[in-house]
């Protein structure tokens, strides 16, 4: 039996009492913690608070230790910066004797989060570690715009996919099947450009037994790598899909993903940003709900359970595919990327791939800036996030740097089906073992198999 992490009441109290008022009909949160075990480090940088959250106007300290024999009488020098998540400021220095150090945060006014990012250099070898306090994080509000034909552009996107023939066509992949679970290459026909159809390459495992089972599209995260599918979920029983979204073979050498990832998909995700009809992630989202009629139509599908999950990027995308499709009845995103991206226009962090961040001169990358704005507000998670109608569990950690938690939080705040979020405050873009079993168990309730 999978054990669900604890829930600790005094942090589910706390969020409670910060509910999101600025979204009428946001549902009311499930607020699960999980605690990762210390890291092995002789740098060891905390919170006064053991859940690292707080309301607004309550102070935080942050305290740095270091587990050094024998400890120089003279203390040892650690760089730091403190301040807003991504958005630490300058370089300092402070001396910490043995006994350790304790740095006040200011009273925060607004919801959000500030991070301590800590440096030591131990033996000739530099060490790291990181705390970040969560300020009323269930009131972080949005700051992307809407635009008010939305929801009739992705209208008018779904309708030139169903003019598109799904022509599947499935392989055997005896080197990834076990013998509870068959698994075979799929790909099928999704939209292109200027009416010419692409394809979309995915891995299919299907429990070998008789049945009828769940479905779960697994949506990928960042980058260009090949896939070798959700076997384990499989074997559990489900069927999985496991795509890729460059339109290209999920089974090809290392060596040539490796080219395509820093030669012509590099910052794949800035591709036609000025143009919302031609932007690199129509295709791929479309593609997505292109994934969701394959599994449908399948033989050992159950007729109920359609699940999404994904991390980062395929936290995206697992939450634009169920608010594209209402066939979609359960969605699994932990930090979810490309949330709230004009943040750093607003002062604040923004998702991943970080758009309109200045850089060290002051300015900002993504030029002509107006038409990249506008195209942003149809791709946003957080624009979707607000179309949701199915149960969604979601996942973050307050340490991550990549998908900053700051924009994560401006997408679960919106939801307006229910919802439950597992927080594990001392992780940074990663999802525990624990977190794993988690969201397992979850699919499983959802499909009534527990």
């Amino acid at each position: 039996m999978i054990r669900r992490p604890l829930r600790l009441l005094a942090i589910a109290a706390l969020l409670a009492a910060s509910q999101p008022h600025f979204v009428a009909n946001a549902a009311p949160s499930e607020v699960r913690l999980l605690k990762a075990a210390p890291a092995a480090s002789p740098l060891s940088v905390t919170l006064d608070r053991p859940d690292w959250t707080y309301k607004t106007g309550e102070r935080a300290t942050v305290r740095i230790r270091l587990d050094v024999t024998p400890y120089p009488a003279e203390g040892i020098p650690v760089r730091y910066r403190l301040g807003p998540d991504m958005l630490e400021g300058q370089e300092r220095t402070i001396v910490v004797p043995k006994e350790g150090v304790s740095l006040p945060m200011p009273a925060q006014e607004q919801p959000g989060f500030v991070r301590a990012l800590v440096e030591a250099s131990i033996d000739g070898k530099a060490v790291k570690a990181i705390a970040t306090a969560a300020f009323s994080p269930l009131d972080i509000r949005p700051v992307q715009t809407e635009p008010a034909d939305f929801d009739a552009f992705w209208v008018a996107q779904k309708e030139q996919l169903a003019k598109v023939d799904l022509q599947w066509t499935l392989a055997p992949a005896p080197e990834l099947s076990t013998a509870a679970v068959e698994v075979s290459y799929l790909h099928y026909q999704n939209v292109g450009q200027g009416g010419r159809p692409t394809r979309i390459y995915g891995v299919l495992a299907v429990p070998r037994a008789e049945g009828r089972y769940p479905a779960v599209l697994h949506v990928p995260g960042a980058g260009v790598r090949g896939y070798k599918g959700a076997v384990d979920q499989a074997a559990k029983g489900a069927i999985t899909l496991q795509i890729g979204i460059h339109g290209i073979p999920v089974n090809l050498p290392d060596e040539l993903y490796e080219q395509l990832r820093y030669g012509a998909l590099e910052s794949y995700n800035r591709y036609n940003l000025d143009d919302r009809d031609a932007y690199y992630y129509r295709r791929v989202y479309l593609g997505a709900v292109r994934g969701l009629d394959y599994l449908v139509q399948h033989g050992k599908w159950d007729g109920k359970t359609l699940v999404t999950q994904g991390g980062s990027q395929g936290g995206q995308l697992a939450i634009v595919t169920a608010a594209l499709d209402p066939r979609v009845t359960a969605t699994v995103a932990s930090y979810p990327a490309y949330a709230d991206v004009t943040g750093y226009l607003k002062g604040r962090a923004g998702g991943w791939p970080g758009l309109f961040r200045k850089d060290d001169a002051g300015n900002v990358k993504d030029q002509p800036l107006a038409p990249k704005v506008m195209t942003t507000g149809y791709y946003d998670t957080v624009n979707f996030a607000k179309r949701l109608r199915a149960p969604v569990l979601f996942y973050a950690g307050y340490n991550d740097m990549v998908t900053p938690p700051t924009s994560t939080f401006a997408v679960y705040n919106v939801i307006p089906s229910p919802r439950e979020i597992v927080i594990e405050p001392e992780q940074v873009h990663h999802t525990s073992a624990a977190h794993q079993a988690t969201q397992q168990a979850w699919i499983l309730d959802q499909a009534g198999k527990r």
